[in-house]
Parts: C-alpha cells; structure tokens; sequence
C-alpha cells in the first residue's frame, strides 16, 4: 500500500465549509438586549447556530445553543427594549447565568464546529451583524474572557445578502421572500431569530454559485 504524503492527507481532513469561506466558520448569532448601546446596555440573551454541510455539500443549520444573561453590573436596561422583547428578568424559569458563565456556555460548541471543520476561527453571521458583534466584543471585554472563537470584526450580514437576492432588508420580509414562514409571536427571542436568520443565510449562499 503506498502511503499518503502528510500534506495530502491534511488536505482530505479540511472541510468543503473551510474551503469555502477562506478557514472561517459561519456562526450565526443574535442577542437581545437592554437597548442599543453595547458600552451602556446589559446583554440579556444570545443564541448561536454554528454552520454545517448536508450528505449533499449545502449548507445547513447546525444545532442551537443559547444562554440567558444576568445584567451585568452596573449596566443600564431601557423598559422599552423589555417591551419589544417581552424579557422576563425576574421569571422563575429564565436560569440566566453570569455573562462569562453564559459566553462559556455557547462558546464551547462553537470552538467544537470550528475543529471540526478544521477552520481557523468563526465568523459571526447576523442580520444587522455588527449590532451582535459590538454587543458579544463588549461581553468578551468585561468577562476578560480568553477564548472567543470569533473574529473580532469581519461578519456575514443577512442584511445585506438578502437585499441583494430578494430586495428586502427587514428580517420577516426577508425569510418569507425566501419562502419559509415568519412566526411574529416568536420573533425577538435569541433562539428564534438566530434559528430563522440561519436558515436564511443557508437559502441564500445555498443559491450562489460556488467557485470550482
């Protein structure tokens, strides 16, 4: 049997997704929050949808991880941010965690997609993407947290590659010119939102010609 060169065979275990997006992983994120100053409002709820590959070679939503977040101290929360999100702070069931117990929570599958994948680091994917990532850059800061999997600016915005496939920018305008259903009673929940813009962001890459 004639042995494979180590180099050939570290290129058989890199995915077709760290191929594809230069050794980035898309990770799809939303957060809820306490208004819209990440350096002044608290972070209340984050979701993440790590990107996967069907037996196909498309694009598809991994599993959801998500954590409900303590205030942090000294933080602000505007009631009209609870208002649209309908946040509970003090419900029984919400079990929010501290903001470097939760950014653990969901890092630790997100590192576990990028192994798997062989990528280098995530990249976040969101609609509005920079208001996510300014928000989790902040939580990362005051936690001082080490191990962040994703880069620290470069995103995929759903924004604005929906924009440009169906001509709609806002988020339940866009999944349902992609042909799936909006549910507004779910909307503005983490893990809904995250679930729904993941989908989308599969839909739309799904569609685009891939470089041979």
């Amino acid at each position: 049997m004639q042995n494979t060169p180590a180099s050939e065979a570290t290129a058989v275990s890199v995915s077709p997704l760290a191929k594809r997006f230069r050794g980035y992983l898309p990770v799809v994120v939303d957060v809820e929050t306490g208004g819209f100053d990440w350096n002044r409002h608290a972070l209340l709820e984050i979701a993440v949808v790590p990107i996967d590959l069907d037996e196909r070679g498309l694009l598809v939503p991994g599993q959801t991880s998500s954590a409900h977040l303590e205030p942090a101290p000294g933080l602000d929360i505007d009631p009209k941010s609870l208002e649209i999100t309908g946040i509970q702070l003090d419900h029984p069931f919400r079990l929010a965690k501290p903001e470097k117990e939760a950014l653990d929570h969901v890092f630790a599958p997100v590192r576990a997609a990028v192994k798997k994948h062989g990528c280098q680091r995530a990249i976040l994917v969101g609609h509005n993407a920079h208001f996510d990532l300014n928000f989790l850059n902040a939580a990362v800061a005051r936690t001082q947290h080490k191990r962040n999997p994703f880069h620290p600016f470069s995103v995929f915005d759903t924004v604005t590659l929906a924009g440009v496939a169906y001509g709609q920018t806002v988020l339940a305008r866009a999944v349902q010119a992609a042909g799936m259903e909006w549910n507004a009673n779910e909307a503005h929940s983490a893990v809904y939102d995250t679930e729904q813009t993941a989908q989308l962001f599969c839909t739309i890459v799904n569609q685009w010609p891939r470089a041979s």
